[in-house]
């Protein structure tokens, strides 16, 4: 089980061009996400097939290490010619660096002037995942990031970390609104073609802002749904390709160790006893889980279908909620993140024994479920006043 911590007037007349912002108290901070971050890929319809002019170029966001002899290793800067869009998540092609050929990660790269290229540009981020992100520590006044607007279809936010001694760290959001003409604009005094010129203008001047903008957020790695371009379809491996390195846990059914794929990529294996469920219930179940990809999930990479059964799955490297909460950077939250943490709990969905006394079994699931047709009979009824 992890968690996502989230939470969070104006030194201008600008309150007609920007949203309203929440500010923090200066006794605690937010920490980073321990979840991977997923920011948006762009599809093959953008691309044109194996060379030819006009093909667009793409430029890398992130460093990446190539997993197998299929992938291409490249460093952040790097600019390529797509070859071969239609693997999906995986694209082949043709480093202008290097000259080297391979399949890339198509959330790693974005097109060459594009505002995806830019580090300040956040795409589909909510506003409070924008105040956790900024509120992290190590992040400055002036830091700053720009997103996809929540409210207004085409438009953009602006979101800043300030800080003064009456509210301490705290986020201020500015609407960036979209001319007709094409241009963009906090206020209308100051109009722009594009958004990059906008954020090197207000780099060099506050111009009404609560502070001119001095770095771009930082953003997290990309998670990636595969462990190659080859297990995207074929994700049954072989028992050889896995090294067990440390064990993290065990149960009823198996371990939970931290090994290795391929001897390049971190990954965490579940190995369950001989006799636990049959490889064919096994492999139907995994077929679903499989196809399940949302950020808040750990994601199922591979199998080994032959007793005894693995299950490789993204290795959470902050561990157990409990852990990071006993000894682990969790140790150091304050009251008003844990507070934020525990609204979180579906209590009216928990079966009581579970909600007093942290006791979760079949019963319990039972009872959750049993509140989960409430909701399917009366059409979304709250189950509780």
């Amino acid at each position: 089980m992890g968690c996502v911590q989230c939470k969070d007037k104006e030194a201008a007349k600008l309150t007609d061009d920007r949203e309203t912002s929440i500010s923090h108290n200066s006794g605690y901070r937010y920490g980073s996400d321990p979840t991977p971050q997923h920011y948006p890929s762009f599809g093959s319809g953008t691309l044109r097939s194996r060379g030819g002019t006009g093909v667009t170029l793409f430029v890398a966001l992130y460093d990446y290490e190539a997993r197998t002899e299929d992938d291409l290793s490249f460093r952040k800067g790097e600019r390529f010619q797509i070859l071969n869009s239609t693997e999906g998540d995986w694209w082949e092609a043709r480093s202008l660096t290097t000259g080297g050929t391979g399949y890339i990660p198509s959330n790693y790269v974005a097109p060459v002037d594009s505002i995806q290229a830019e580090d300040w540009y956040f795409g589909k981020l909510g506003r409070k995942d924008a105040e956790r992100q900024l509120l992290s520590n190590g992040n400055a006044r002036g830091t700053f990031l720009i997103r996809e607007s929540e409210t207004t279809k085409g438009a953009y936010s602006l979101s800043i970390q300030d800080w003064d001694d009456i509210k301490g760290d705290h986020v201020k959001h500015y609407k960036i609104r979209k001319l007709d003409s094409g241009g963009y604009y906090i206020t209308t005094r100051a109009q722009f073609e594009t958004l990059q010129q906008l954020v090197q203008h207000y780099s060099a001047r506050a111009a009404g802002l609560c502070c001119r903008l001095i770095v771009p957020c930082h953003k997290g790695m990309p998670r990636l749904t595969d462990l190659s371009v080859k297990t995207k379809d074929v994700w049954e491996i072989t028992r050889e390709s896995l090294q067990l390195i440390k064990r993290l846990g065990n149960g009823q059914f198996g371990e939970v160790w931290m090994g290795t794929w391929n001897g390049t990529t971190k990954v965490a294996v579940k190995t369950l006893k001989p006799g636990t469920m049959s490889p064919e219930s096994f492999l139907e179940e995994a077929q679903i889980m499989k196809k399940l990809r949302h950020d808040k999930l750990v994601q199922l990479y591979a199998v080994v279908s032959e007793e005894p059964i693995y299950i490789v799955t993204e290795y959470m490297c902050k561990g157990s909620l409990l852990d990071f909460l006993k000894d682990g950077e969790g140790r150091a939250l304050k009251l008003p993140n844990l507070v934020d943490m525990a609204a979180q709990f579906p209590i009216k969905w928990t079966a009581p024994e579970a909600a007093l006394y942290g006791k979760f079994t079949i019963k319990s699931d039972v009872w959750s479920f049993g509140i989960l047709l409430t909701e399917l009979v009366t059409k979304g009824r709250v189950p509780y006043p």
